[in-house]
C-alpha cells in the first residue's frame, strides 16, 4: 500500500503509475475523502481537548451547564469519530487498490512486446538432428507422465517420475546448499495461507484472485510461491537495525489457476497448475532494495550458469510487472525444440508496498521504518525443461550437467529397462 503522504505529493505521478500497470485509479476521489477525514480529526482532536479541560478543571459537583456540555461533546464525538472510522475504512478500500508505481528505470510499455532484453549468456544450443521437445523426451524415457495425471487430476498435471523425480531434489539440493553458505536461512513453509493475509501482500486485487485456488469455507488460499508464506512471516513484526538485510530461502509446493492461459503452453510441464519452487525473500533497509535486487539477480544468473545453459536477462516493463511489484527480472533458458528464450526464474522488488500492507518495519536509531522486501526464484520446475532440451542426445537419452552429476550419482538418463 502506498504512504498517503506521497500520494497527497505526487497525484498525476501515482494516477500515471497506475495507469501504466493498466489500472485505473481515482486519486481526486481519494484526496477528497482523505481531507474529509483530516478535517474530522482535527475537530475530534479539539472536542477531546475540550472534554479533558473540563475534566480537569471539575472541583467538587459539577454545574448544570458543564454536564450538558459534557453531554454534548461526548454526542459530537460519538457521531464525529463514527463518520471517522465510515471514512478511514472507505480510504483504505481505495488505497489498497492502487499498485505499486514501477521505479524510474522501468519502461513504460504496454505488455511483455515491450520488455528489454539486458543480455544473453551463452551460444543457444544447435544439434545435428531435429531436436524432441521436452515432453517427448520425457515420455519416453519414463521420468514425465502427464496422462495419467490428467487421467486423476485433469489437464495441467504431470507426474515426475525416475530419474527426473531425482534431478528435481538434486536441483534443490544444489540450491540450497549454494545459498545457505551466502547465509539465507532455509525454510520449509506452509502452502495454506488466511485470505486476509494474501489480500495483505497485494496479490488479490486487479483480478488477481481469479489465479488462485481459495478455499471459502477454511478462509485459506493455496500460495503461488513459497514467498507469500515466508513474507508474511513477519508480519506485525519489527526487525532490529542489525538484524537486515534478513534472507530465507523457501522450498514448496505451488498452486496456480493459470487463468489467462487458456490454450496457451498446454503441452509438457512448462504451465502447470501444481509446481515445486525455490524461493529467496529478502527483507532489507529502506533504500538498499536496489542493490539487494542486483544481488538476487546475480544469484539467480550463478545458479543456471552452473547448469551450463544459454538464458537471457529480460526487464519487465510497466504493464508487465504484477501489482505489487515495483522492478522485475526474468532470466529465460533457451528451448531448443521451440528454437526460442522461455522464462524459467524471475526476481522482483515491491518496496515497502507489501510491509505498509503487513506492518513489518525495523528499528532505526528512535524511528521504526518500514522494510524493503524483495523475492526472487532459484529454482523450480522449469530448468528441468531447459535441461532435458538442451543435454539430449540423438539416441534420445540426456546427458546430466555437471555439477548436478555427483549428487544424482550419473552422468546420463536412459530409459529404464
Amino acid at each position: 500500500m502506498l504512504d498517503i503522504k506521497v500520494l497527497r505529493q505526487n497525484p498525476e505521478k501515482i494516477e500515471r503509475s497506475a495507469k501504466d500497470k493498466g489500472v485505473n485509479v481515482s486519486v481526486k476521489q481519494i484526496l477528497e475523502i482523505d481531507s474529509k477525514l483530516r478535517g474530522l480529526d482535527f475537530m475530534i482532536q479539539k472536542l477531546r481537548e475540550e472534554r479533558n479541560s473540563l475534566a480537569h478543571n471539575l472541583k467538587g459537583k459539577p454545574s448544570e451547564s458543564q454536564i450538558k456540555r459534557g453531554k454534548e461533546i461526548k454526542e459530537k464525538l460519538e457521531k464525529q469519530e463514527k463518520s471517522a472510522e465510515s471514512l478511514s475504512q472507505e480510504l483504505q478500500t481505495l488505497l489498497i487498490k492502487i499498485p505499486n508505481p514501477a521505479k524510474k528505470d522501468v519502461r513504460v510499455g504496454l505488455n511483455d512486446t515491450e520488455n528489454e532484453v539486458l543480455r544473453k549468456i551463452g551460444t543457444p544450443t544447435k544439434f545435428p538432428f531435429t531436436p524432441k521437445d521436452h515432453l517427448t523426451l520425457g515420455e519416453n524415457l519414463d521420468i514425465i507422465d502427464v496422462e495419467r495425471a490428467s487421467k486423476i487430476s485433469g489437464a495441467r498435471f504431470y507426474f515426475l517420475k525416475n530419474d527426473a523425480a531425482i534431478l528435481e531434489f538434486a536441483l534443490r539440493q544444489l540450491a540450497f546448499d549454494f545459498l545457505i553458505k551466502e547465509g539465507f536461512v532455509p525454510v520449509v513453509p506452509p502452502v495454506l495461507i488466511k485470505t486476509e493475509v494474501m489480500k495483505g501482500l497485494g496479490y488479490m486485487e486487479n483480478g488477481g484472485d481469479e489465479d488462485m485456488y481459495i478455499l471459502d469455507k477454511d478462509e485459506l488460499v493455496l500460495v503461488g510461491t513459497s514467498e507469500q508464506s515466508i513474507v508474511s512471516m513477519h508480519k506485525d513484526e519489527i526487525f532490529k537495525h542489525d538484524e537486515l538485510p534478513k534472507r530465507y530461502v523457501g522450498f514448496s509446493t505451488c498452486f496456480r489457476r493459470e487463468a489467462g492461459s487458456y490454450g496457451k503452453d498446454t503441452r509438457g510441464i512448462l504451465r502447470a497448475h501444481q509446481f515445486d519452487k525455490i524461493e529467496m525473500v529478502s527483507f532489507v533497509k529502506e533504500g538498499d532494495d536496489d542493490k539487494e535486487h542486483e544481488y538476487l539477480l546475480s544469484v539467480e544468473e550463478k545458479l543456471l550458469q552452473a547448469l551450463e545453459i544459454p538464458y537471457q536477462v529480460v526487464k519487465m516493463c510497466s504493464g508487465d510487472l504484477g501489482f505489487p511489484a515495483a522492478r522485475k527480472y526474468d532470466l529465460e533458458a533457451w528451448i531448443p525444440s521451440e528454437n526460442k528464450y522461455r522464462e524459467v526464474t524471475s526476481t522482483s522488488t515491491t518496496t515497502d508496498f507489501q510491509s505498509r500492507r503487513l506492518n513489518i518495519k525495523y528499528q532505526e536509531g528512535n524511528e521504526k521504518k518500514y522494510v524493503n522486501i524483495l523475492n526472487g526464484t532459484a529454482f523450480s520446475t522449469r530448468p528441468i525443461i531447459a535441461i532435458l532440451e538442451n543435454y539430449q542426445k540423438q539416441d534420445g537419452s540426456v546427458e546430466i550437467p555437471k555439477v548436478l552429476q555427483k549428487i544424482i550419482g550419473k552422468s546420463v538418463i536412459k530409459k529404464q529397462k
